[in-house]
């Protein structure tokens, strides 16, 4: 037979501490609202969404709503499964520019064009002379590391 053992008081503190300071640390706030576009509060209307879903798992979608963006992106399945998606969105900007963007989403990644979209310099661009002297320096140097017996390390 099993006896019961008293529970001592001391116990029964610790525990109802533990369960009180379990209380309190449970977050207290509630989550802020998501951020709006703008300081605008105005709601938006969905004027078209057209969405159609392939017997082949491919996709057309069709969207435009109240304040001017437009949205259209089809997609099949590619590569291994992977979709492939290509499209085009194209709004307002708060400074008034108009913004189209047309995209493929393929197994090379998320590939934008816009006009509006930075450029990289052309290369090659010239590389000044005290860089390839730094890089020829490095190949010798590496070169060397490569001929020569290593000194921080020796046989046991």
């Amino acid at each position: 037979m099993h006896q019961k053992l008293p529970v001592s008081t001391n116990m029964k503190f610790v525990v109802l501490a533990l369960l009180a300071t379990v209380a309190t640390a449970a977050p207290q706030f509630n989550a802020p609202d998501p951020p709006r576009y703008g300081d605008s509060s105005e709601e938006v209307p969905i004027i078209r969404h057209d969405f159609v879903q392939g017997d082949d798992g491919g996709y057309q979608l069709d969207m435009e709503t109240g304040n001017g963006i437009k949205v259209s992106e089809s997609g099949a399945p590619g590569a291994e499964g992977a979709i492939v998606s290509s499209g085009s969105y194209s709004y307002t900007a708060p400074d008034g520019t108009s913004v189209e963007v047309t995209y493929v989403a393929d197994e090379n990644g998320y590939q934008p064009q816009s006009d509006l979209l930075p450029v990289a310099p052309a290369f090659p661009h010239p590389i000044p002379q005290f860089v390839l002297d730094q890089i020829a320096f490095a190949a010798e140097e590496d070169a060397r590391k490569k001929s020569a017996p290593s000194r921080s390390y020796g046989a046991p």
